[in-house]
């Protein structure tokens, strides 16, 4: 299924407006940010943050490495 978007002036931009059930699908509203990823397929626009997930990927890494310290850190 696939939606047709115009592209419309915005000031002295250029933006494109999301029909209600797409912002729904993305989980997101006006003031979100989405980011723009080049993928072998095409373009992709997504709400996840490419950047903040391998942050997350490293410490979950680290906790992994070191959970008894953790553990004991918590105690």
């Amino acid at each position: 299924m696939g939606h047709a978007l115009k592209l419309t002036n915005i000031g002295n931009s250029v933006g494109v407006i999301f029909p209600k059930d797409i912002l729904g699908k993305l989980r997101v509203q006006k003031g979100d940010t989405l980011y723009v990823l080049e993928t072998p397929t095409g373009i992709e626009l997504t709400a996840y943050d490419p950047e903040f997930a391998k942050q997350m990927e490293a410490a979950e890494e680290v906790m992994r490495e070191n959970r008894d310290v953790l553990k004991k850190l918590a105690q």
